[in-house]
Protein backbone atom coordinates (compact mmCIF):
# COMPACT_ATOMS: atom_id res chain seq x y z
CA UNK A 1 0.00 0.00 0.00
CA UNK A 2 1.67 3.48 -0.46
CA UNK A 3 1.14 6.53 1.30
CA UNK A 4 -0.35 9.77 0.72
CA UNK A 5 2.46 12.67 1.08
CA UNK A 6 1.56 14.42 4.21
CA UNK A 7 3.07 16.26 7.24
CA UNK A 8 3.00 16.11 10.82
CA UNK A 9 0.46 19.37 11.45
CA UNK A 10 2.00 21.72 13.62
CA UNK A 11 2.12 25.23 15.12
CA UNK A 12 3.19 28.51 12.69
CA UNK A 13 6.33 29.42 13.45
CA UNK A 14 6.50 33.40 13.88
CA UNK A 15 7.92 34.24 10.35
CA UNK A 16 5.49 31.78 8.84
CA UNK A 17 2.90 34.35 10.18
CA UNK A 18 3.87 36.99 9.36
CA UNK A 19 4.49 35.74 5.67
CA UNK A 20 0.98 34.01 6.10
CA UNK A 21 -0.33 37.73 7.03
CA UNK A 22 1.20 39.24 4.04
CA UNK A 23 -0.50 36.57 1.91
CA UNK A 24 -3.95 37.06 3.38
CA UNK A 25 -3.40 40.81 3.09
CA UNK A 26 -2.87 41.00 -0.42
CA UNK A 27 -5.70 38.09 -1.22
CA UNK A 28 -7.91 41.38 1.03
CA UNK A 29 -6.84 43.96 -1.36
CA UNK A 30 -7.82 42.26 -4.15
CA UNK A 31 -10.85 41.09 -3.14
CA UNK A 32 -11.65 45.10 -1.74
CA UNK A 33 -10.86 46.41 -5.01
CA UNK A 34 -13.47 43.69 -6.85
CA UNK A 35 -16.11 45.07 -4.63
CA UNK A 36 -15.21 48.72 -4.47
CA UNK A 37 -15.80 49.08 -8.03
CA UNK A 38 -18.82 50.75 -8.47
CA UNK A 39 -19.31 49.96 -12.62
CA UNK A 40 -21.66 47.53 -13.21
CA UNK A 41 -19.91 44.75 -15.04
CA UNK A 42 -22.07 44.95 -18.10
CA UNK A 43 -20.82 48.50 -18.86
CA UNK A 44 -17.29 47.75 -17.69
CA UNK A 45 -16.76 46.81 -21.49
CA UNK A 46 -17.40 50.39 -22.32
CA UNK A 47 -14.99 51.92 -20.54
CA UNK A 48 -12.07 53.50 -22.05
CA UNK A 49 -8.54 52.89 -20.84
CA UNK A 50 -8.45 56.33 -19.58
CA UNK A 51 -11.42 55.76 -17.31
CA UNK A 52 -9.93 52.18 -16.33
CA UNK A 53 -6.59 53.84 -14.88
CA UNK A 54 -8.81 56.82 -13.21
CA UNK A 55 -11.03 54.35 -11.51
CA UNK A 56 -8.09 51.88 -10.60
CA UNK A 57 -6.34 55.15 -9.33
CA UNK A 58 -9.27 56.18 -6.89
CA UNK A 59 -9.84 52.51 -5.30
CA UNK A 60 -5.84 52.57 -4.74
CA UNK A 61 -5.76 56.14 -3.04
CA UNK A 62 -8.63 55.12 -0.92
CA UNK A 63 -7.06 51.68 0.15
CA UNK A 64 -3.59 53.86 1.05
CA UNK A 65 -5.52 56.07 3.05
CA UNK A 66 -7.42 53.66 5.05
CA UNK A 67 -5.21 50.58 5.21
CA UNK A 68 -7.42 49.34 7.95
CA UNK A 69 -10.50 48.06 5.79
CA UNK A 70 -8.17 45.92 4.20
CA UNK A 71 -7.74 44.26 8.02
CA UNK A 72 -11.13 43.98 8.02
CA UNK A 73 -11.85 42.27 5.04
CA UNK A 74 -9.51 39.69 5.94
CA UNK A 75 -10.85 38.87 9.18
CA UNK A 76 -14.36 38.66 7.37
CA UNK A 77 -13.07 36.84 4.75
CA UNK A 78 -11.61 34.26 7.39
CA UNK A 79 -14.44 34.00 9.41
CA UNK A 80 -16.33 32.92 6.19
CA UNK A 81 -14.15 30.75 5.30
CA UNK A 82 -13.92 29.22 8.93
CA UNK A 83 -17.27 28.95 8.94
CA UNK A 84 -17.41 27.23 5.43
CA UNK A 85 -14.49 25.10 6.42
CA UNK A 86 -16.70 23.73 9.78
CA UNK A 87 -19.82 22.79 7.60
CA UNK A 88 -17.62 21.00 5.67
CA UNK A 89 -16.08 18.78 8.29
CA UNK A 90 -19.48 18.32 10.30
CA UNK A 91 -21.04 16.96 7.04
CA UNK A 92 -18.46 14.73 6.07
CA UNK A 93 -18.47 13.46 9.37
CA UNK A 94 -21.77 12.91 10.10
CA UNK A 95 -21.50 10.98 6.04
CA UNK A 96 -18.71 8.40 7.58
CA UNK A 97 -19.66 8.44 11.11
CA UNK A 98 -20.25 4.35 11.30
CA UNK A 99 -16.96 4.41 9.89
CA UNK A 100 -15.41 6.89 12.49
CA UNK A 101 -17.36 5.80 15.68
CA UNK A 102 -17.82 1.97 15.32
CA UNK A 103 -15.46 0.51 12.80
CA UNK A 104 -14.32 -3.30 13.32
CA UNK A 105 -11.10 -1.96 12.20
CA UNK A 106 -10.77 0.62 14.93
CA UNK A 107 -9.18 0.65 18.67
CA UNK A 108 -11.62 1.67 21.42
CA UNK A 109 -10.63 2.39 24.91
CA UNK A 110 -11.69 4.84 27.36
CA UNK A 111 -15.98 4.26 27.77
CA UNK A 112 -17.47 2.57 24.80
CA UNK A 113 -20.58 3.67 26.10
CA UNK A 114 -19.18 7.39 26.56
CA UNK A 115 -21.49 10.41 25.69
CA UNK A 116 -18.58 11.81 24.08
CA UNK A 117 -16.39 10.53 21.02
CA UNK A 118 -12.88 11.23 20.63
CA UNK A 119 -11.29 10.15 17.43
CA UNK A 120 -7.37 10.22 17.11
CA UNK A 121 -5.41 9.92 13.61
CA UNK A 122 -1.78 9.37 14.40
CA UNK A 123 2.07 8.16 13.34
CA UNK A 124 4.05 6.32 15.10
CA UNK A 125 7.10 8.51 13.86
CA UNK A 126 5.40 11.98 14.52
CA UNK A 127 6.86 14.00 17.14
CA UNK A 128 4.07 15.75 17.86
CA UNK A 129 1.81 12.78 18.40
CA UNK A 130 4.18 11.58 21.20
CA UNK A 131 3.88 14.79 22.97
CA UNK A 132 0.28 15.16 22.21
CA UNK A 133 -0.16 11.67 23.77
CA UNK A 134 -0.25 12.80 27.57
CA UNK A 135 -3.01 14.84 26.34
CA UNK A 136 -5.04 11.61 25.55
CA UNK A 137 -3.82 9.89 28.82
CA UNK A 138 -4.77 12.84 30.80
CA UNK A 139 -8.32 13.14 28.60
CA UNK A 140 -9.29 9.68 29.74
CA UNK A 141 -9.47 10.39 33.09
CA UNK A 142 -13.03 11.81 32.13
CA UNK A 143 -15.19 9.04 32.95
CA UNK A 144 -17.50 9.42 30.12
CA UNK A 145 -15.53 9.93 27.12
CA UNK A 146 -14.82 7.33 24.50
CA UNK A 147 -11.58 7.03 22.78
CA UNK A 148 -11.47 5.76 19.00
CA UNK A 149 -7.33 5.19 18.09
CA UNK A 150 -7.02 5.34 14.00
CA UNK A 151 -3.19 4.54 12.56
CA UNK A 152 -2.91 7.12 10.02
CA UNK A 153 0.91 6.19 8.90
CA UNK A 154 2.45 8.84 6.62
CA UNK A 155 5.46 9.78 7.23
CA UNK A 156 7.06 7.31 5.32
CA UNK A 157 7.99 3.11 5.25
CA UNK A 158 8.89 2.48 8.59
CA UNK A 159 5.63 4.32 9.93
CA UNK A 160 3.73 1.56 7.84
CA UNK A 161 5.74 -0.73 9.14
CA UNK A 162 4.94 -0.31 13.18
CA UNK A 163 1.23 0.35 12.01
CA UNK A 164 0.35 -2.98 10.63
CA UNK A 165 2.22 -4.57 13.70
CA UNK A 166 -0.42 -1.86 15.81
CA UNK A 167 -3.08 -3.50 13.77
CA UNK A 168 -1.99 -7.26 14.30
CA UNK A 169 -2.26 -6.16 18.29
CA UNK A 170 -5.55 -4.89 17.97
CA UNK A 171 -6.91 -8.27 15.94
CA UNK A 172 -5.00 -10.36 18.84
CA UNK A 173 -6.02 -7.62 22.10
CA UNK A 174 -10.56 -6.92 21.58
CA UNK A 175 -10.31 -5.51 25.43
CA UNK A 176 -7.45 -2.37 23.63
CA UNK A 177 -5.97 -2.66 26.89
CA UNK A 178 -2.77 -4.34 25.64
CA UNK A 179 -2.67 -2.32 22.77
CA UNK A 180 -2.81 1.07 24.99
CA UNK A 181 0.49 -1.02 26.64
CA UNK A 182 1.84 -1.14 23.09
CA UNK A 183 0.78 2.47 22.08
CA UNK A 184 2.06 3.81 24.81
CA UNK A 185 5.55 1.93 24.57
CA UNK A 186 6.26 2.00 20.73
CA UNK A 187 4.49 6.34 20.83
CA UNK A 188 6.95 7.18 23.63
CA UNK A 189 9.73 5.62 22.62
CA UNK A 190 13.24 6.74 21.04
CA UNK A 191 14.06 6.57 17.57
CA UNK A 192 11.92 5.76 14.01
CA UNK A 193 9.30 3.17 14.49
CA UNK A 194 9.39 0.58 12.40
CA UNK A 195 8.26 -3.09 12.76
CA UNK A 196 11.31 -4.03 14.73
CA UNK A 197 10.55 -1.72 16.97
CA UNK A 198 7.18 -2.02 17.20
CA UNK A 199 7.55 -5.96 17.82
CA UNK A 200 9.84 -4.97 20.25
CA UNK A 201 7.27 -3.41 22.02
CA UNK A 202 4.01 -5.73 21.40
CA UNK A 203 6.40 -8.20 23.36
CA UNK A 204 7.02 -6.03 25.98
CA UNK A 205 3.34 -5.38 26.29
CA UNK A 206 2.98 -9.24 26.50
CA UNK A 207 1.37 -10.42 22.91
CA UNK A 208 1.74 -13.45 21.68
CA UNK A 209 4.35 -13.26 19.05
CA UNK A 210 3.67 -16.24 16.91
CA UNK A 211 -0.08 -15.41 16.87
CA UNK A 212 1.31 -11.53 16.24
CA UNK A 213 3.26 -12.77 12.95
CA UNK A 214 0.27 -15.22 11.60
CA UNK A 215 -2.23 -11.65 11.70
CA UNK A 216 0.59 -9.58 10.27
CA UNK A 217 -0.39 -11.58 6.65
CA UNK A 218 -3.82 -11.25 7.11
CA UNK A 219 -5.61 -9.20 4.72
CA UNK A 220 -7.66 -7.24 7.06
CA UNK A 221 -3.98 -5.20 7.84
CA UNK A 222 -4.42 -3.42 4.78
CA UNK A 223 -7.76 -3.45 4.68
CA UNK A 224 -7.83 -1.25 8.19
CA UNK A 225 -5.39 1.06 7.31
CA UNK A 226 -6.87 1.54 3.61
CA UNK A 227 -9.42 2.64 5.66
CA UNK A 228 -7.90 4.85 7.67
CA UNK A 229 -6.57 6.99 4.93
CA UNK A 230 -10.53 7.20 3.11
CA UNK A 231 -11.33 8.66 6.01
CA UNK A 232 -8.49 11.08 6.73
CA UNK A 233 -8.94 11.97 3.17
CA UNK A 234 -13.22 12.78 3.23
CA UNK A 235 -12.31 14.58 6.59
CA UNK A 236 -9.46 16.79 4.90
CA UNK A 237 -6.86 15.74 7.24
CA UNK A 238 -3.40 16.32 5.91
CA UNK A 239 -1.05 15.94 8.87
CA UNK A 240 -0.95 13.98 12.57
CA UNK A 241 -2.44 14.65 15.04
CA UNK A 242 -5.70 15.10 13.86
CA UNK A 243 -8.77 14.91 15.84
CA UNK A 244 -12.67 14.59 15.45
CA UNK A 245 -14.56 15.57 18.50
CA UNK A 246 -17.88 14.68 18.33
CA UNK A 247 -18.88 16.50 14.54
CA UNK A 248 -15.76 18.78 15.15
CA UNK A 249 -12.37 18.28 12.82
CA UNK A 250 -9.50 19.58 14.83
CA UNK A 251 -5.76 19.19 12.79
CA UNK A 252 -2.74 19.59 14.84
CA UNK A 253 -1.17 19.36 18.05
CA UNK A 254 -3.29 22.04 20.17
CA UNK A 255 -2.83 21.21 23.33
CA UNK A 256 -5.10 19.93 26.49
CA UNK A 257 -6.75 23.19 27.11
CA UNK A 258 -8.08 23.14 23.35
CA UNK A 259 -9.45 19.56 23.80
CA UNK A 260 -10.45 19.71 26.63
CA UNK A 261 -12.84 23.05 25.48
CA UNK A 262 -13.64 20.81 22.11
CA UNK A 263 -14.71 17.71 24.62
CA UNK A 264 -17.31 20.21 26.27
CA UNK A 265 -18.23 21.54 23.11
CA UNK A 266 -19.41 18.38 22.40
CA UNK A 267 -21.09 17.25 25.38
CA UNK A 268 -23.04 20.60 26.71
CA UNK A 269 -21.98 23.16 23.76
CA UNK A 270 -19.74 25.10 25.88
CA UNK A 271 -15.98 25.43 26.09
CA UNK A 272 -16.63 24.55 29.90
CA UNK A 273 -19.62 22.48 30.87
Amino acid sequence: MTTPLARPARPLTQGMTSMLTRFRLAAAAMALAATVSVVPAANAQDLTAAQRTQIEGVIRDYLLKNPELLQEVMMELEKKQTAAEAERHKSAVSTHAKALYSSPYQVTIGNPQGNVTFVEFFDYNCGYCKRAMSDMMELMKDPNLKVVLKEFPVLGPGSVEAAKVAVAVRMQDKTGKKYLDFHQKLLGGRGQADKARAMAAAKDAGLDMARLEKDLASPEVNTSLQESFKLAEALGLNGTPSYVIGDQVVIGAVGLDALKQKVNTARCGKASC
